[in-house]
């Protein structure tokens, strides 16, 4: 970056000395560039958390509402895995469970690469989207809700202890595109962890085998989350993905109509790029959510 800044300067100078207007905006861009990378440089030192550094499942739930919460899962899901594979991370659909006519009801993806889960954390809560639908013939203006859950992927030198004897196990058949075995043998695995109630289920493998290696990394990691949870009970952001998926519990106001706006109830960050932001473009949400809660940290 220093040296990046260098040559941009350097540029910029050569540029404003010949009069050349079009490398002086190329200067500028190229600078901006740079500003951009600090800052997001300077966010991620503070990604000090104990699980900051791990991969990340995310996880997506439509609320009550049927199609129009359907869809508007689908979108969120689209939208974080644009974020991820801009910023170079991998992503892999875990389980899908589609909705009745669009979009989903659930789904999972696992998000590979550095600070995946420590960048994504501050996303889990409820997600309001205000617009006019696409499924209303009146054309009425409809509010929808759905919940994201993230939990840290958890390495083998993290001991997560969990008696056999309290997981529930069932099989089903897996549905949409994965291989010959799709809707043929019960080769999707759900989990019960029956004390907390936390439920997993994987599809994504060719085998029972496989689906049930993967739903037993994601169980825990959803238990270590929850453990996370409680050692950072006054932080709002984890305590959020515990509400209901409805009014009053809201982290993000997506408004389409009548106005466009994007709008973080808890740093107060807004824009009017929704498509921006629909298309991927979280960063300065979670850059906002990420120094608040250092702040908060610090003060504690």
């Amino acid at each position: 970056m220093e040296q990046g800044l260098e040559d941009g300067i350097m540029l910029a100078e050569m540029a404003d000395e010949e009069g050349d207007e079009a490398t002086l905006e190329e200067a500028r861009e190229q600078l901006k560039s740079i500003k951009d990378r600090a800052a997001r440089a300077e966010l991620e030192a503070l990604l000090s958390g104990e699980a900051d550094g791990n991969d990340a499942y995310l996880e997506v739930n439509s609320g009550a509402g049927g199609t129009e919460s359907n869809d508007w899962a689908g979108i969120l899901l689209r939208m974080y895995s644009r974020w991820a594979r801009s910023h170079g991370y991998e992503v892999e659909l875990q389980e899908e469970e589609s909705g009745e006519q669009v979009g989903i009801k659930s789904a999972t993806l696992l998000i590979s690469g550095p600070n995946a889960y420590g960048w994504l954390k501050s996303e889990s809560g409820v997600h309001r989207l205000v617009r006019i639908s696409p499924y209303d013939a009146a054309a009425k203006r409809h509010t929808s809700f759905a919940s994201v859950g993230v939990s840290p992927v958890v390495d083998d030198s993290i001991e997560i202890e969990i008696n056999p004897s309290d997981v529930r196990t069932d099989t089903y058949r897996a549905s949409g595109a994965g291989g010959q075995h799709v809707n043929k043998t019960d080769s999707a695995v759900r989990l019960t962890h029956i004390p907390t109630n936390t439920v997993v289920a994987c599809q994504a493998g060719r085998s029972q085998h496989q689906n049930r290696d993967q739903a037993w990394k994601m169980l825990r990691a959803r238990l270590y989350e929850l453990e996370l949870q409680k050692r950072e009970a006054a932080a709002q952001a984890l305590a959020d993905a515990k509400t209901d998926i409805g009014w009053g519990h809201q982290i993000r106001s997506y408004v389409l109509q009548p106005y466009q706006m994007v709008k973080d109830l808890r740093t107060e960050v807004e824009t009017s790029d929704t498509q921006g932001v629909l298309d991927g473009d979280l960063d300065q949400f979670m850059g906002a959510a990420l120094a608040a809660r250092v702040g908060e940290t610090r003060e504690g």
